[in-house]
């Protein structure tokens, strides 16, 4: 599903920044505002990923992290 790179582009700086403001506004440990704005950041990675590619036909200098699970 790639989108257009610019928005996906805003899309990605918008959840960075909402996820700086859930971890430095943190209620505890398992504060579900944080693992919320997580996912929603890794969400908008993966779609500025993919719309960069498919788009411009370039990449990024890294990738996630996968989960050992």
């Amino acid at each position: 599903m790639a989108t257009d790179p610019r928005n996906a582009l805003t899309q990605l700086i918008a959840s960075l920044e909402k996820h700086f403001e859930a971890a430095s506004s943190k209620r505890g440990e398992e504060d579900s505002s944080v693992e919320q704005a997580y996912y929603q950041l890794e969400d908008a990675f993966l779609n500025y990923e993919e719309a960069i590619s498919s788009e411009l036909g370039e990449f990024l200098p890294f990738t996630l992290a996968e989960d050992d699970q």
